[in-house]
């Protein structure tokens, strides 16, 4: 693997930023992690395959990052290359029919504005998620009742090596917090399929459900958004508090008091102190409730 190799073909030969041991802290919404051996801001379709290419001919490691809201970073940061998506992929149109396409870099709070302003329903589920629309499609953000895909009529990939591919909706499989679209590719785009509806009814779901948000969430505070899936028919968080471990800390940090499924960044938080108190949760609840709660957060740079 020749980190420094990729660095060299791909600095000012591309439209895209190539950066070196750029903190990955800077990047993720817990604002924790170490420097990437490459960060790689991508602007255009050929500049992604460019870097895709070149990071294989020189056996280098890659993930896509969209805005980090469901990642934690090691402390010591990732030996590999990291891609975000931008400009091109950021893109956002409003077609017939209640069609709305969005790039994989766009964030997903702009996609529920826009529909908004169309006066488009759907996505009002969607509203005070964090992140970009291919981390949601990607993971099928939402809860077990309400979920992104339930929405989605196809969505675009990239397969490297190979080229595009077209998703419809009905050939993924949509499961909690989780597809059936392999890793390997990555999400360029997705079309949702809305409804007409109110401005005016729109926009009041949309700020009931924020309120509903604020008033159970820590919204504000450096977090990744919840950490375990709910077990069938269970809450993590309310597990976690029975165990009595709402507000316990390591560190710099927290397990949340408005939510024990969240681990809050109090503002000098490692990634070693969020993944003791990762450990401590788990364990308190499988010891209790002989209950395995299973980790929804992408751990980068940690190893195997």
């Amino acid at each position: 693997m020749s980190l420094f190799n990729a660095y060299m073909s791909l600095s000012g030969a591309i439209d895209a930023d190539v950066r070196r041991d750029e903190r990955l802290a800077h990047h993720t919404t817990y604002r924790i992690g170490g420097p990437a051996g490459l960060f790689v801001t991508v602007h255009s379709y050929a500049a992604l395959l460019k870097v895709v290419s070149v990071l294989a001919e020189e056996r280098v490691e890659w993930v896509i990052l969209g805005k980090g809201s469901n990642v934690l970073a090691a402390d010591a940061g990732y030996d590999g290359c990291v891609i975000v998506l931008d400009d091109e992929f950021s893109r956002i149109q409003v077609g017939k029919g209640g069609l709305l396409t969005a790039g994989a870099g766009a964030l997903l709070s702009r996609v529920v504005n826009e529909a908004l302003k169309a006066e488009l329903s759907g996505l009002e589920s969607c509203v005070g998620i964090p992140g970009t629309v291919g981390g949601a499609v990607s993971m099928d953000a939402g809860t077990r009742r309400e979920w992104i895909g339930q929405r989605v009529r196809d969505v675009v990939t990239l397969r490297p090596g190979e080229g595009l591919h077209r998703y419809e909706a009905s050939e993924i499989e949509w499961g909690y917090r989780c597809t059936s679209i392999p890793t390997s590719e990555i999400v360029l785009e997705a079309t949702f399929q809305l409804e007409r509806g109110q401005k005016q009814a729109i926009a009041e779901e949309m700020e009931a459900r924020l309120r509903r948000r604020r008033s159970s969430q820590p919204m504000g505070r450096p977090c990744c958004g919840s950490v375990f899936r709910n077990p069938p028919e269970r809450s993590a968080g309310i597990l976690i508090e029975s165990c009595g471990l709402k507000g316990a800390m390591a560190g710099g940090a927290q397990i949340s008091e408005e939510h024990a499924n969240f681990i809050v960044n109090t503002g000098r938080a490692s990634a070693a102190d969020v993944v003791s108190l990762m450990g401590r949760a788990h364990d308190a609840v499988r010891d209790r409730f002989d209950i395995d709660l299973a980790c929804e957060v992408k751990l980068l740079g940690f190893g195997a």
